[in-house]
């Protein structure tokens, strides 16, 4: 595989750069920024390919694959100061700026690809989203799990929202064992059954070819409490606050 740089060394790339290396296959030499000095210095001292540029010139300069992983409020300036090779393969993992944009503020004609990784590439379980589809791309992240290719940019933003969901999915969690615990469970109790069932419940929605109505049916027996729950829940607002949620993020990915 292509020798693979990466512009920012936040948590994204700390996961993939772990995933990388879980496979058996041997993982590629890779070049981090200095930008974030503690997980760059973690990454080089556990996996023997994984080097420190001085700074992410030397990035550009020595890779093959740019993987650009820094905050949006940032990229900007990161891009601007940086000079690319006419062709060079660009894959962006910044959330709300298209690649229209990101090729303004270089000047040079470069290849750029949008991806959305998710944190749980570490383990070679991520789902990436590629935009558009391409080759190389798709070989990289298939390598720390699995991979869709898709064409067109607004799709791409659907799913760049619908991965701000996992704060969401944590406060729920965090919301249910802060009711559990006012109930009198103990915390590890509390924490141990609510990983135990979301884990069940996703683990039943990967392997069933059921749509989630369907699902959600099969696990709320009529008259039951599972439905009782969803019931309440819908009355009060969930569903709507979901959808306004969702829509705000859609609304912020469309501004930048």
């Amino acid at each position: 595989m292509s020798k693979l740089g990466f512009v920012g060394t936040g948590s994204i790339t700390v996961a993939i750069v772990e995933g990388l290396h879980a496979g058996e296959a041997p993982a590629p030499a890779i070049l981090v920024s200095p930008r974030n000095a503690q997980n760059a210095k973690r990454l080089a001292a556990a996996f023997k390919g994984v080097s420190v540029a001085h700074d992410n010139q030397q990035i550009v300069d020595e890779s093959d694959i740019t993987l650009l992983a820094v905050r949006p409020q940032v990229a900007e300036e990161v891009v601007r100061a940086l000079r690319f090779r006419n062709g060079q393969k660009l894959v962006s993992l910044v959330a709300g700026i298209g690649a229209d944009t990101l090729q303004t503020w270089i000047s040079e004609k470069v290849d750029i690809v949008q991806a959305i990784p998710l944190p749980f590439v570490a383990a070679r379980l991520g789902f990436t989203v590629i935009c558009p589809p391409d080759n190389a791309a798709i070989a990289l992240f298939d390598r720390v799990g699995s991979t869709l290719g898709i064409e067109d940019q607004r799709s791409l933003k659907v799913f760049f929202a619908a991965s701000a969901m996992m704060g969401l999915y944590f406060g729920l969690l965090e919301t249910a064992s802060d009711w559990l615990l006012k109930e009198g469970l103990e915390g590890s109790a509390a924490k141990h059954y609510l990983n135990s069932l979301f884990a069940g419940l996703s683990h039943a929605a990967l392997n069933s070819g059921a749509d989630f109505p369907d699902l959600r049916h099969e696990f709320s027996t009529k008259g039951g409490i599972n439905e009782q729950l969803f019931r309440v829940f819908s009355e009060h607002g969930g569903r709507s606050a979901l959808h306004e949620g969702l829509d705000a993020v859609m609304a912020r990915l469309n501004k930048a």
